[in-house]
């Protein structure tokens, strides 16, 4: 079964582009399909760059509680 797309327009640098459609060439694949896979890629690693906020709050309080080892660790 086939994922609906939807249509949308913008402009890139010509040279990235280009890039891009010589991957699709090389692997032959559609255009479509890399440039598809490059936005889910960079979607992925932006939302997975930032730390959950259950684990910001295990370290924080490992921080806290280790206080008195850190700055031992430090000297």
């Amino acid at each position: 079964m086939n994922a609906v797309r939807q249509k949308f327009s913008s402009q890139a640098d010509p040279r990235l582009l280009g890039e891009l459609r010589a991957i699709a060439r090389e692997e032959g694949r559609q255009f479509q399909a890399v440039l598809e896979q490059a936005l889910r890629e960079f979607v992925e690693r932006k939302r997975d760059a930032t730390p959950r906020a259950e684990v910001m709050a295990r370290f924080q309080a490992s921080v806290e509680k280790n206080h008195r080892l850190g700055e031992l660790l430090a000297q």
